[in-house]
């Protein structure tokens, strides 16, 4: 039996009257671009995660590479990132002249492992990405103090970790904030698989600092902050308006869909039961300061080829 791993055929056939109504909307209005549904958009984003500004882009990997730009991982500086990541960590630091230095996972956590983060710092390191993989965050109460102590900037992969807490050390203090509000720059992917997907590339960043929100808005348009006044040189990187009305569509679901993800997540726990008791598999572990969201569902074993074999 062949399971496609993602379609978004039955979600389009669940709603249809609802992103129907929301593209023939768009189209009437004819404002394809950065049109009104864009910044209602944004303006969800912002409430959903807290954070101060939410600027619209055409990808997740986009806003990797503008955010990058910004904070100026460029120009042969060093900038920490895991090994075990999707492409896109890496290459907005090298596709500026930056060079990507890779940091190994966490075997238990499988998250980026702080203490060599600690040892592949030089005089040349700029920045931080911390990439929240397989359904948690990196612990960013540790990252942000490391940052602080070195002088480096953080940007937030947080492509996967839409909706995903941490329980954060402010001070004296501790609450819970979003992936993506805690360093300089976070980012959000909302490609059709994510757990906020559009039907088509779409991404976002997110800041709480005015003056990065102003610059990535720029630069998102040519560096321009207004009609053919360039202050930067920036992208072509836009959101389209169709993606952001079926965005708006999406995300009033958003906690249903996180919940059902998690629930989908506790049945394969129960049905892996009798194998993770018997050490043939063995799950991540959640570190306990995390409220995870499940993007995938990771299982750790010994010999991966054979298992993909078999299955």
């Amino acid at each position: 039996m062949n399971v496609p791993f993602y379609t978004p055929v039955r979600e389009y056939e669940n709603n249809k009257e609802l992103f129907d109504e929301a593209v023939q909307s768009v189209m009437q209005k004819g404002n394809f671009i950065l049109g009104e549904e864009v910044k209602m958009l944004e303006e969800e984003i912002e409430k959903f995660t807290g954070a101060k500004h939410a600027i619209s882009v055409a990808s997740g990997s986009d806003a990797l590479v503008i955010c990058s730009d910004i904070l100026g991982f460029c120009g042969g500086t060093e900038v920490l990132t895991p090994a075990f990541t999707f492409f896109a960590s890496a290459s907005c630091i090298a596709r500026l002249g930056g060079k990507p230095v890779f940091v190994d996972i966490d075997e238990k956590t499988l998250c980026m492992d702080f203490n060599d983060a600690e040892r592949r710092v030089t005089k040349k390191t700029a920045g931080i990405i911390p990439v929240h993989l397989f359904s948690q965050m990196v612990n960013m109460t540790e990252y942000k103090e490391f940052a602080s102590s070195y002088n480096l900037k953080i940007l937030e992969d947080a492509a996967e970790a839409f909706g995903m807490k941490q329980r954060i050390r402010i001070g004296d203090q501790e609450k819970y904030l979003d992936a993506g509000t805690i360093g300089d720059f976070g980012i959000y992917s909302f490609f059709p698989t994510k757990t906020l997907g559009a039907f088509g590339d779409a991404g976002m960043i997110v800041t709480n600092n005015d003056e990065l929100a102003s610059k990535a808005r720029a630069y998102r348009i040519h560096g321009s902050s207004k009609k053919y006044f360039h202050d930067y040189i920036g992208y072509n990187s836009r959101l389209d308006t169709i993606q952001a009305a079926i965005l708006l569509v999406k995300i009033k679901n958003i906690e249903e869909a996180i919940a059902a993800r998690k629930r989908i997540a506790e049945l394969y726990d129960s049905l892996l039961s009798n194998l993770i008791e018997k050490g043939y598999i063995k799950l991540p572990e959640i570190i306990p300061i995390n409220k995870p969201v499940f993007y995938v569902y990771n299982i750790i074993v010994k010999d991966r080829d054979k298992l993909v074999e078999f299955l």
